[in-house]
C-alpha cells in the first residue's frame, strides 16, 4: 500500500477522534497523535512537519489573545453583567428578553469570536433566567448556540476558522471582507432569529420573567476588562483595514488587557491561565500537520484544478459546490480540519473572494 493510502488512513482516523473523542480522551490528543503517527511513519519529515506547524503562528496567536480576553472577561463577570442588563431590560417580555439575548450574543460573536458566545456567554445567560425566575431557558440558550454560527463571519475576527481558511493565504482587508460577507451576515442573522423565534413561539407566549431583577454590580477591574476589549475590537478592525495579519494584534491586545485587570486587582497570573483552554492550540497544530500531508497526496492539488476550471466555466457553480462541499465536511468532520484542507484548495486554486467565502 502507497503513502497516499497511509496518509489518508491516518487523517479519517484523527479527524472520526476529534468528532467522537473515544474514551473521552481530549480532541487535542487524536489530532497531536495523528500528527506523531505522519512524523513516525515517515510521510513527513521533522522539516516538513515544523513547516506544517509554522503555517498556524498566527492563528495560534490569535487564540491566545482571545482565549485570555474571554477568560478574563468571564471571571470578572462581564458576560454576567451584559446578561443581566439584557435581562432587566425586557421588562418582563419573553419576546423582549428573546431579541436582546440575541443582540448581545451577535456583538459577542463579532467582536470576541463565536466561541465566546457558546461557551462563556452561555452560561451567564441561563445565570441570567434563572435570576429572573424564567419557566423555560431553553430558547434563550439555544441563541448562544445558533447564533455563535449565524455572526461568525459578520468580521475576520468573529470566528477562528476565518483565519483558518486564509492560514498561508491572504487574509483579505477589512473592506474586502464587508464586502463579501454583509449582505450574507445580515441573512444570516436575520434568517436564523426568524427561524428560533418561530421555533420557540409556544414557549415565549406563556413564558414570564421577573421584573424585580437587580442590577449587578460593575467592578474597576472589570471595567477595566471591558475597556480592554473595546480598545481590542479597535485595534483588530485596524489592523483588518490596513491588511494586517490578526494574530499579533490579537496577542498583544489580550496580554496587555490581562496584564493591566491583574495588576489592579492584584492576583497572580496563574488564576487566569490555568482556566484557558490551551488544549485548543495543539489541536490546530496537529491539524495543520494533518493537512500537510494530505497536500502532498496531490489530493488538494487535484480539487484546486477541478475549482479552478468549474470556476473559468461559472463562478456561481463553483462557488454553490465550494459552499455545499465544504458545509458537508465540516458537519463530518468538524469545521477546524474542514476549513484547513479547504483553505489548501482554494488558496492553490486562486479562485475568487466570491468562491473561497463560502469556504
Amino acid at each position: 500500500m502507497n503513502t497516499s493510502f497511509y496518509t489518508c488512513a491516518i487523517a479519517s482516523v484523527t479527524a472520526a477522534g476529534v468528532v467522537v473523542r473515544p474514551f473521552r480522551l481530549p480532541e487535542a490528543i487524536w489530532a497531536v497523535g495523528g500528527a506523531l503517527l505522519i512524523l513516525l511513519s515517515g510521510i513527513l519529515n521533522p522539516m516538513e512537519v515544523w513547516a506544517g506547524v509554522a503555517k498556524g503562528a498566527d492563528v495560534y496567536l490569535f487564540l491566545i489573545g482571545m482565549m485570555l480576553l474571554s477568560e478574563l472577561a468571564r471571571k470578572e463577570g462581564l458576560f454576567d453583567w451584559l446578561a443581566a442588563i439584557a435581562t432587566s431590560y425586557a421588562r418582563g417580555s419573553p419576546t423582549r428578553l428573546f431579541a436582546l439575548v440575541y443582540g448581545v450574543g451577535i456583538l459577542v460573536t463579532a467582536f470576541l469570536s463565536n466561541d465566546a458566545t457558546a461557551v462563556v456567554l452561555t452560561p451567564a445567560v441561563y445565570a441570567a433566567c434563572r435570576a429572573a425566575k424564567v419557566r423555560d431557558p431553553l430558547p434563550y440558550l439555544l441563541i448562544c448556540a445558533f447564533v455563535a454560527n449565524a455572526a461568525s463571519f459578520v468580521l475576520p475576527i468573529s470566528n477562528p476558522a476565518n483565519l483558518v481558511i486564509f492560514a498561508g493565504g491572504e487574509i483579505p482587508s477589512l473592506s474586502r471582507w464587508m464586502s463579501t460577507f454583509v449582505l450574507p451576515s445580515i441573512s444570516s442573522i436575520v434568517v436564523t432569529y426568524l427561524t428560533l423565534y418561530w421555533s420557540q413561539r409556544q414557549t415565549l407566549v406563556v413564558d414570564t420573567v421577573d421584573t424585580a431583577i437587580a442590577h449587578p454590580h460593575l467592578g474597576i477591574s472589570a471595567q477595566l476588562a471591558g475597556a480592554g476589549l473595546v480598545v481590542t475590537a479597535a485595534v483588530l478592525l485596524w489592523a483588518s483595514a490596513m491588511h494586517v495579519s490578526l494574530g499579533l494584534p490579537t496577542f498583544l491586545a489580550g496580554t496587555i488587557t490581562t496584564l493591566a485587570v491583574l495588576a489592579v486587582i492584584r492576583q497572580n497570573p496563574i488564576n487566569v491561565l490555568r482556566d484557558v483552554s490551551w488544549g485548543v492550540i495543539p489541536l490546530v497544530g496537529g491539524l495543520f500537520v494533518v493537512v500537510e500531508a494530505i497536500n502532498q497526496t496531490g489530493v488538494a492539488t487535484i480539487l484546486a484544478d477541478h475549482l479552478r476550471t468549474l470556476g473559468a466555466h461559472s463562478e456561481a457553480q463553483a462557488t454553490a459546490v465550494a459552499g455545499t462541499g465544504v458545509a458537508l465536511l465540516s458537519n463530518l468532520i468538524n469545521n477546524l480540519p474542514a476549513g484547513l484542507f479547504a483553505g489548501s484548495a482554494v488558496q492553490a486554486a486562486e479562485v475568487s473572494d466570491r468562491i473561497v467565502g463560502p469556504c
